[in-house]
Protein backbone atom coordinates (compact mmCIF):
# COMPACT_ATOMS: atom_id res chain seq x y z
CA UNK A 1 0.00 0.00 0.00
CA UNK A 2 1.45 3.56 -1.24
CA UNK A 3 0.41 7.05 0.09
CA UNK A 4 1.50 10.37 -1.70
CA UNK A 5 4.35 12.15 -0.46
CA UNK A 6 4.23 15.39 0.79
CA UNK A 7 6.26 16.65 -2.27
CA UNK A 8 4.10 15.40 -4.57
CA UNK A 9 0.73 15.94 -3.04
CA UNK A 10 2.03 19.59 -2.53
CA UNK A 11 2.37 19.77 -6.69
CA UNK A 12 -1.22 18.77 -7.01
CA UNK A 13 -2.02 22.11 -5.59
CA UNK A 14 -4.70 24.01 -8.05
CA UNK A 15 -5.08 20.47 -9.74
CA UNK A 16 -8.99 20.02 -9.91
CA UNK A 17 -10.26 18.23 -7.09
CA UNK A 18 -11.72 15.02 -8.48
CA UNK A 19 -8.20 14.38 -10.51
CA UNK A 20 -6.53 14.60 -6.69
CA UNK A 21 -8.88 12.41 -5.16
CA UNK A 22 -8.17 10.14 -8.57
CA UNK A 23 -4.56 10.13 -7.88
CA UNK A 24 -4.85 9.64 -3.99
CA UNK A 25 -7.21 6.87 -4.30
CA UNK A 26 -5.49 5.01 -7.04
CA UNK A 27 -1.78 5.11 -5.40
CA UNK A 28 -2.62 2.77 -2.50
CA UNK A 29 -3.52 0.15 -4.26
CA UNK A 30 -0.98 0.75 -7.62
CA UNK A 31 1.24 -1.95 -8.87
CA UNK A 32 3.81 0.54 -8.37
CA UNK A 33 4.64 3.30 -6.04
CA UNK A 34 4.55 6.72 -8.17
CA UNK A 35 4.84 11.02 -7.43
CA UNK A 36 4.52 13.56 -9.45
CA UNK A 37 7.43 15.59 -10.88
CA UNK A 38 8.43 19.05 -10.83
CA UNK A 39 5.59 20.85 -13.29
CA UNK A 40 3.40 17.67 -12.89
CA UNK A 41 0.48 19.82 -11.85
CA UNK A 42 -0.89 22.99 -12.75
CA UNK A 43 1.25 25.24 -14.92
CA UNK A 44 1.83 29.11 -15.60
CA UNK A 45 2.12 29.89 -19.36
CA UNK A 46 5.34 30.56 -18.53
CA UNK A 47 6.38 27.23 -17.20
CA UNK A 48 4.09 25.80 -20.69
CA UNK A 49 6.32 27.62 -22.37
CA UNK A 50 9.69 26.47 -21.21
CA UNK A 51 8.71 22.78 -21.37
CA UNK A 52 7.62 23.28 -24.87
CA UNK A 53 11.32 24.95 -25.92
CA UNK A 54 12.68 22.27 -24.34
CA UNK A 55 10.75 19.28 -26.65
CA UNK A 56 8.61 18.24 -24.10
CA UNK A 57 5.46 19.67 -25.13
CA UNK A 58 4.18 20.35 -28.32
CA UNK A 59 1.98 23.20 -26.20
CA UNK A 60 3.38 26.71 -26.09
CA UNK A 61 1.19 27.92 -23.34
CA UNK A 62 0.14 30.71 -25.27
CA UNK A 63 -1.80 30.01 -28.30
CA UNK A 64 -1.83 26.10 -27.78
CA UNK A 65 -2.83 25.96 -24.11
CA UNK A 66 -2.10 22.21 -21.75
CA UNK A 67 -5.08 21.19 -20.11
CA UNK A 68 -2.54 21.68 -17.05
CA UNK A 69 -3.19 25.46 -17.43
CA UNK A 70 -6.55 25.07 -16.58
CA UNK A 71 -5.97 22.30 -13.48
CA UNK A 72 -7.24 19.75 -15.57
CA UNK A 73 -3.98 17.48 -16.09
CA UNK A 74 -1.42 15.98 -14.06
CA UNK A 75 1.75 13.85 -14.76
CA UNK A 76 3.26 11.16 -12.88
CA UNK A 77 6.85 9.34 -12.64
CA UNK A 78 7.18 5.92 -11.36
CA UNK A 79 9.28 5.37 -8.04
CA UNK A 80 10.63 2.49 -8.31
CA UNK A 81 14.19 0.72 -6.28
CA UNK A 82 14.24 3.91 -4.42
CA UNK A 83 14.35 6.22 -7.40
CA UNK A 84 12.10 7.75 -10.37
CA UNK A 85 11.43 5.70 -13.30
CA UNK A 86 10.36 6.55 -16.54
CA UNK A 87 10.08 3.13 -17.75
CA UNK A 88 7.35 2.05 -20.08
CA UNK A 89 6.52 -0.82 -18.42
CA UNK A 90 6.16 0.66 -15.09
CA UNK A 91 4.22 3.64 -16.46
CA UNK A 92 1.90 1.24 -18.50
CA UNK A 93 0.88 -0.79 -15.64
CA UNK A 94 0.44 2.61 -13.16
CA UNK A 95 -1.79 4.28 -15.99
CA UNK A 96 -3.80 1.05 -16.32
CA UNK A 97 -4.95 1.22 -12.45
CA UNK A 98 -5.68 5.35 -12.59
CA UNK A 99 -7.92 5.04 -15.50
CA UNK A 100 -9.75 1.71 -14.07
CA UNK A 101 -9.99 3.62 -10.59
CA UNK A 102 -11.02 6.60 -12.63
CA UNK A 103 -14.04 4.62 -14.10
CA UNK A 104 -14.67 2.41 -11.50
CA UNK A 105 -14.86 4.48 -8.51
CA UNK A 106 -15.43 8.19 -9.89
CA UNK A 107 -17.47 7.37 -13.28
CA UNK A 108 -14.74 9.38 -14.84
CA UNK A 109 -12.83 8.43 -18.22
CA UNK A 110 -9.70 9.70 -18.31
CA UNK A 111 -7.49 10.62 -21.49
CA UNK A 112 -3.81 9.07 -20.77
CA UNK A 113 -1.12 10.73 -22.78
CA UNK A 114 0.49 6.99 -23.29
CA UNK A 115 -2.57 6.56 -25.76
CA UNK A 116 -1.69 9.10 -27.82
CA UNK A 117 -0.33 8.07 -31.67
CA UNK A 118 1.46 11.50 -32.79
CA UNK A 119 3.27 12.48 -29.26
CA UNK A 120 3.13 9.93 -26.89
CA UNK A 121 3.37 11.50 -23.44
CA UNK A 122 3.65 8.39 -20.74
CA UNK A 123 3.56 10.63 -17.48
CA UNK A 124 0.34 12.77 -18.43
CA UNK A 125 -3.17 12.18 -17.61
CA UNK A 126 -5.88 14.59 -18.11
CA UNK A 127 -9.94 15.42 -18.38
Amino acid sequence: MYKLSNRSRSRLDGINPILIEIVEEAIEQSPFDFGIPSFGGLRTAEDQNSLYIKGASQLDGYKKKSYHQTGNAFDIYAYVDGKASWDKDHLTAIADHIKCVAEDKFNMELTWGGDWKNFVDMPHFQI
